[in-house]
């Protein structure tokens, strides 16, 4: 009598044969390294992993994984550089991965940050000043009145030309990380 074979062992038979490509595996592997090492990015990011167990979890690796996580984490960290966020932690995960001193980059970078963070408080300064100025033309005016910066159209447009004008320069910076 015939035994009746379940939808899996279908399959499963019909794949017995074919096999995995070189090619295929070598992407496969790929895909598991950059999950593992956007993992370590996060961690090490958000302060739940220390700069030293990323640095033993690589030495345990074989020499040419190593060598492609070292490259996708250090890309991760530059890209990530921001003039939003705290980036110390980023700058002593690259120092640390390029195996030599960075403080020349770092200072150029703090020194653009310290300029955006300036050129920002002028910017909403100015803003709020124009409309303080738009209310007070509206009939709205005196002391508690505080306008909401953020939902402004106008504090939107100024933002947005600074950010980019400093992205560019920050871009600029990012280049000079990926060149050392």
């Amino acid at each position: 009598m015939a035994e009746i074979k379940s939808s899996l062992e279908l399959a499963m038979e019909r794949t017995k044969k074919v096999a995995i490509s070189d090619k295929e595996k070598e992407e496969i592997k790929q895909k598991e390294v950059l999950q593992k090492t956007t993992s370590l990015f996060h961690r090490y990011r958000e302060g739940h992993l220390p700069l030293n167990d990323i640095l033993k979890e690589i030495g345990r690796m074989e020499k040419k994984t190593a060598i492609m996580v070292k490259e996708f984490l250090l890309s991760q960290w530059i890209d990530a550089l921001s003039l939003e966020d705290d980036d110390e932690r980023i700058f002593k995960g690259i120092e640390s991965l390029k195996g030599r001193n960075i403080d020349e980059v770092r200072q150029t970078f703090y020194y653009l940050l310290s300029q955006y963070q300036g050129e920002k408080e002028k910017v909403k300064e100015d803003v709020r000043a124009r409309c303080i100025e738009a209310l007070r033309k509206d009939g709205i005016y005196g002391n508690a009145v505080e306008p909401k910066l953020e939902e402004s159209e106008i504090w939107k447009k100024e933002n947005e030309k600074l950010v980019h004008s400093y992205n560019t320069k920050l871009d600029g910076i990012k280049d000079q990380l990926r060149g050392l």
